[in-house]
């Protein structure tokens, strides 16, 4: 944080020099022979000789996350663009795109190529030409650190408060800690270190002489069940929030009164029975399957708000989660710490959060000093530190990078709703052929049990069958009735053994997709129908194999859904523009200058609306900026008035369409 780079004897233990150079904070550092490289938050990779700078340059348009020197001599650098680097002294020898997310760590895998740790959740080996050999899936949050040993054997730390041990892409072991896991690295000797946020070190082996005394091994298993006690909740309440056995000496005050006590790790309700003067038991809390409707949930916590920021520089949406009860100023330290943000940003996330959730701003002491940066606390109103704040890239929300999905179900939801259909169609003569029986139903648990399981993606399957009997519905039930099969397909999509099974349905001469999305157009007044259609399609972007089939097809999906912009249903609305935006970015890469000219006709059609939820409108600027970039449809956006466009978004209230309208208009008066 302190944008330095120091250097230390290690026999003394003394600082012997210390390297100024770099405007933010360092991310990383690597040794090349006597040369220190480092890598920044600014950009930017500088290289020192005997404590000076000998060469510095810009190495990616957005932070670089990490660098590291691989055996043959070059570097490997990684960016919140998605993205990895391999360079000759300051010569790109290759970009690495496959990621959907910041590229977090790095680390070469001797004899084969390179690791890469993403906040998309996977970690990928890839051959130094370019090819991923192998994706490894299993974390359930940010992987911030991989690293491979001699052995062949791999391992990554996670926010998911894991470190995961993979051979040959499978995970063989998951070890637990009571935080997230900051970094995770192999001793020679096949030890493997890990940092953990609750500050402590620890070392693993898997050889029974190092193993650490019994008390040593029985405090780390009161750490973790203290961590866990303190996240897990019951009825929506933290169970060590909830009072001991000892409530249950107070008598109730009032004939079914209820209580909740906890015992031991579990949450039990009571009953005061007013006639007999005790209280009975009714038995275990557990949340329901629509606990996550009231309060959404991200890793697993359930929270008051998790906001999408998109913060621009062509980086993916991050989540922000928040509870009212937060300090948001201790909310935006910690999120910009976790996202490896520049702390300069916190002046506006502070004002995000306070504008997002109808806070009135309160006074706060402004001789507290941040721990990372020295300097007082931003206090909204006031003038900031100007001096603090990087200079910003000529564009600060284009070109748009990486793929938006959707990837949050209420799977129990689903389930009882594809059987209450069933249920309805088994009581009418005429359609009770149509009806599942109990074991189809079963089958249909058994594939919502793998895709909630998503930390086994890598290894989990799906038959055959199960994937037909989703397809059957979709072409044989009532129009009405199929919204919930389409949310289950729009999960599939996501799992890799459920998107190859399906391909392969899409391929045939009977494409189950276009059948699907055909059906759905004819109805237009199915709102659900439509919603989980889009957003079926939005999900396929995720996995490449669709690429081909989404630009086959890309006009007649976008003229399915073109009524959809102008939906009173704002979920409707923001479903249709990130379905547009992924459109941009796959035309873009595929360099199709006709399928770029519908997106851009669609995505001006909502940015014009100003009525639009201003989410939605926002993607679709995001998306006329990123094609005009790319300059294939400039000339036709220009003919279409964009100036105007972009003019009324300038002037919008919200900061982030005022921005991205500024980007536009700078792309008007560039040749």
């Amino acid at each position: 944080m302190d944008t330095l780079v120091l250097v230390w004897n290690l026999n003394t233990g003394e600082k012997v020099q210390t390297l100024r150079g770099h405007k933010l904070q360092i991310t990383g550092v690597a040794l090349d022979g006597q040369d220190i490289v480092s890598c920044s938050i600014d950009c930017t990779l500088r290289r020192w000789k005997e404590g000076q700078a000998t060469d510095s340059w810009e190495a990616h348009k957005s932070a670089i996350q990490a660098v590291v020197k691989l055996p043959s001599g070059e570097l490997v650098t990684g960016s919140s663009d998605t993205t990895l680097k391999l360079w000759s002294g300051r010569k790109c020898l290759h970009t690495f795109a496959g990621h959907t997310d910041t590229v977090r760590g790095l680390a070469a895998m001797h004899g084969l190529g390179i690791l890469s740790a993403s906040h998309d959740g996977s970690i990928r080996l890839w051959a130094l030409t370019g090819e991923v050999l192998i994706e490894m899936v299993g974390h359930t949050s940010i992987v911030y650190s991989v690293d491979s040993h001699v052995s062949g054997l791999i391992v990554s730390g996670s926010e998911d408060c894991s470190a995961k041990i993979w051979k040959d892409g499978v995970c063989i072991q998951s070890i637990e800690h009571p935080g997230c896991v900051w970094d995770a690295k192999f001793l020679e000797n096949g030890d493997i270190v890990t940092a953990c946020s609750d500050g402590v070190v620890r070392i693993w082996t898997s050889h029974q002489d190092r193993v650490a005394d019994p008390l040593d091994l029985k405090s780390y298993v009161s750490q973790l069940n203290r961590y866990k006690l303190s996240k897990k909740r019951v009825g929506g309440l933290k169970l060590e929030d909830l009072p001991g056995l000892e409530a249950l000496q107070v008598p109730g005050t009032s004939d079914g009164q209820t209580k909740v006590v906890r015992e031991g790790d579990n949450g039990v309700a009571y009953a005061w029975n007013l006639r007999e003067q005790k209280w009975n038991k009714i038995g275990e809390v557990v949340d329901g399957p629509d606990d996550g409707l009231k309060r959404p949930v991200l890793d697993g916590l359930e929270y008051d708000y998790v906001f999408d920021v998109d913060i621009g520089d062509g980086e993916p949406v991050r989540k922000l989660p928040y509870n009212r009860s937060d300090n948001p100023y201790a909310t935006a330290d910690k999120w910009l710490l976790k996202e490896n943000l520049p702390l300069s940003y916190r002046q506006q996330v502070v004002e995000f959060i306070l504008q997002n959730t109808g806070q009135s701003v309160v006074a706060f002491d402004s001789s507290f000093r941040d721990p990372y940066t020295g300097s007082s606390a931003y206090i909204p109103g006031e003038p900031s530190n100007r001096s603090a704040i990087p200079s910003k890239p000529i564009f600060k929300h284009i070109p748009k990078r990486g793929m938006l999905v959707f990837d949050v179900a209420q799977f129990d939801g689903i389930l009882k709703k594809i059987t209450e259909f069933s249920n309805a169609l088994l009581t009418n003569p005429d359609t009770t052929f149509l009806s599942l029986t109990e074991l189809e139903i079963s089958r249909l648990g058994a594939v919502i049990k793998i895709l909630k399981d998503t930390s086994h993606y890598h290894v989990s399957r799906f038959a055959d069958v199960d994937i037909v009997l989703l397809l059957k519905l979709l072409r044989s039930w009532p129009l009405e009735m199929i919204f919930p099969v389409i949310d289950l397909l729009r999960m599939i999509v996501l799992h890799p053994g459920g998107a190859s099974i399906l391909l392969k349905h899409v391929e045939d001469e009977n494409d189950i997709l276009m059948e699907m999305i055909t059906r759905v157009a004819t109805n237009s007044s199915l709102v659900p129908n439509l919603l989980t259609s889009i957003r079926v399609v939005a999900n396929l972007f995720k996995n490449s194999s669709y690429h081909n089939w989404l630009q086959k097809h890309s006009s007649e999906v976008l003229d399915s859904f073109s009524s959809c912009f102008s939906s009173h249903n704002k979920n409707l609305q923001l479903s249709y523009s990130t379905m547009i935006l992924n459109y941009a970015v796959l035309l873009i890469e595929k360099k199709d200058q006709e399928g770029q000219s519908q997106v851009l006709s669609a995505a001006l059609e909502i940015a014009e609306d100003e009525n639009l939820d201003s989410d939605s409108r926002f993607r679709a600027l995001v998306a006329i900026g990123s094609l005009m970039l790319d300059g294939l449809v400039k000339r036709v956006a220009l003919d279409f008035d964009v100036e105007n466009i972009a003019k009324v978004a300038k002037a919008s209230k919200e900061a982030k369409i005022a921005e991205v309208g500024a980007d536009i208009e700078l792309l008007t008066k560039q040749d």
